[in-house]
């Protein structure tokens, strides 16, 4: 475990992930239904807000793994935990199952939450991914009833101008950054997942999208500040100075190439597949 909580390179199977399964009260002020357009945290925020439509945004590893993924033909079946049951559940889709970044590295040729290990994907390809935040929190969204999506700083525009006809027809949106966890399980809200979040809602709103919630203004407004040096930001932000020691800084790379993926993932049939 490391001083930013939920280690990002180790196993990816934590209690905690069952334990937001848990259903919690949620004040009615809470649930933003006054603003078409909304934010909140992490797996608890994902079942509190329902919106037509969601985005997961884990910006230093799941939502940019699937990005990555899905640019070259593949389906990522999201799952959240690896088990026994994740390996019972890929055998049975004929998927590759991802396995922790450290036993990727170690082990050529494995796929992680490491979005460089998606480089050698074939089209049609199956990956299962299990993850304790995005999978976690993008079963939660289907469960609420949303067409989900995987959005990251490096599909901001794809996603974006999908989403902004669907908004202007009445469509609600909820984008969810997934954050982190401390040690005893309880939410770190990640500025990387922060900034990929405003990234989305900044470009919807160049769009012509209106009615934000001020969480999601305040995330809008926090890209805002960063977004001419956010590679910068982003490497040095706690999340990404612990991925950068432990040896994964082209992942932080790969996550920082704003607008270089033209993939729009949505959860279609249990998998993210490219709609675009």
């Amino acid at each position: 475990m490391t001083a930013a909580g939920y280690s990002r390179v180790g196993p990816a199977r934590h209690e905690f992930s069952r334990g937001c399964a848990r259903p919690v009260p949620v004040e009615p002020g809470h649930r933003q239904e006054q603003y078409a357009v909304r934010c909140e945290w992490g797996p608890t925020g994902a079942r509190a807000v329902r919106a037509d439509y969601a985005v997961v945004v884990d910006v230093l590893s799941f939502s940019t793994t699937v990005a990555c993924a899905v640019d070259r033909g593949a389906w990522v079946y999201p799952f959240r935990w690896r088990d026994d049951r994740a390996e019972a559940f890929a055998d049975e889709r004929g998927a590759r199952l991802g396995v922790g970044r450290l036993e990727a590295r170690e082990q050529v040729g494995e796929i992680s939450l490491s979005p460089g290990s998606m480089s050698a994907l074939h089209p049609g390809e199956r990956v299962v991914l299990p993850s304790p935040n995005g999978s976690t929190i993008s079963h939660a969204l289907l469960e609420n009833g949303a067409t989900v999506l995987a959005g990251s700083l490096r599909n901001t525009t794809a996603v974006a101008e999908w989403l902004a006809p669907r908004l202007a027809g009445g469509a609600t949106l909820v984008v969810v950054p997934a954050g982190e966890r401390w040690p005893d399980g309880s939410l770190r809200p990640a500025a990387e997942d922060l900034w990929g979040a405003g990234a989305i809602l900044q470009a919807l709103v160049e769009r012509g999208t209106s009615g934000l919630s001020p969480e999601a203004r305040l995330a809008a407004a926090a890209y805002a500040e960063v977004a001419p040096r956010i590679a910068q930001e982003l490497h040095e932000c706690a999340s990404g100075v612990e991925l950068t020691e432990r040896g994964f800084g082209s992942d932080v790379r790969i996550a920082a190439g704003k607008d270089e993926s033209p993939a729009v993932p949505v959860l279609t049939d249990g998998a993210f597949v490219d709609v675009n």
